[in-house]
């Protein structure tokens, strides 16, 4: 029978926790890419915060804020038009949603391990 999704979780965790108290050594797995936290720059944290959050957060939050702001041009929606904070964020006053990621990443650091 398969196991359930939360079962598969908690059999990771625990198999992680196994191999930190033998190793010493933190376990891999879900804590890296995408997942893992980052800190963001005093310009990208008028927007998202100032705590570490993972990358897919940041982007979700700049997503809120271009939607709460209506950035997004009218005619084309692919096209962000920056405000203030996002101007210093994109270095320019428009950019497309496909380039967006690039210009957060100049302003996110990963976390000091």
């Amino acid at each position: 029978m398969a196991r359930s999704a939360e079962k598969r979780g908690k059999d990771e965790t625990a198999a992680a926790e196994k191999k930190v108290k033998s190793t010493g050594k933190a376990a891999g797995g879900a804590r890296g890419g995408i997942t893992a936290p980052v800190t963001p720059s005093p310009e990208l944290a008028e927007i998202v915060g100032k705590n570490d959050l993972p990358r897919s957060e940041v982007v979700s939050k700049v997503w809120e804020y271009i939607k709460k702001h209506n950035l997004q041009d009218e005619k084309d929606k692919r096209q962000i038009n920056a405000d203030a904070k996002l101007e210093k964020i994109f270095g320019k006053k428009s950019a497309s949603m496909f380039e967006m990621n690039k210009h957060l990443s100049a302003h996110l650091s990963a976390k000091k391990a």
